[in-house]
């Protein structure tokens, strides 16, 4: 395989139909489409007004969203922060993590370095948190 990789988000694979998140979510990773040694991204959509079903963490891994359209709000450890386009968020690997789309929707690019397979997910994210509206 040659030292680069080209491919087109939207013609990655939408992960989000297999785990039944779809049509609110739309989830497409480029980790092993690109081969990717060190790092990986995804792109995240999500349906107007719709809140992730769960939260997550990582052991190792150290991410970034950037936010491409519309709007909504990111729960980090049960702080909520208003996101809107453009705005880009670190987050540390342990640090909890959610999203909440707006009226307008959300839709962001997740970069992330570090071990693959080291999420863990949080089922009742939001309700466990003390935030959100649902």
């Amino acid at each position: 395989m040659a030292d680069y990789a080209i491919v087109n988000i939207k013609e990655l694979e939408d992960q989000a139909v297999k785990f039944g998140l779809s049509p609110n979510v739309e989830a497409r990773f480029g980790r092993k489409a690109t081969d990717a040694k060190q790092g990986g991204f995804s792109y995240q959509k999500l349906a107007p007004d719709y809140r992730q079903q769960f939260g997550h963490k990582h052991e190792g891994q150290e991410e970034f969203y950037v936010v491409l359209s519309g709007g909504g709000r990111i729960n980090l450890e049960g702080d909520t922060h208003e996101l809107r386009q453009w705005d880009v968020v670190r987050v540390a690997p342990t640090v909890a993590r959610g999203f909440e789309a707006g009226p307008e929707g959300l839709e962001f690019l997740a970069f992330g370095a570090g071990e693959t397979g080291d999420a863990t997910m949080l089922e009742s994210f939001w309700e466990d948190s003390g935030s959100g509206s649902g």
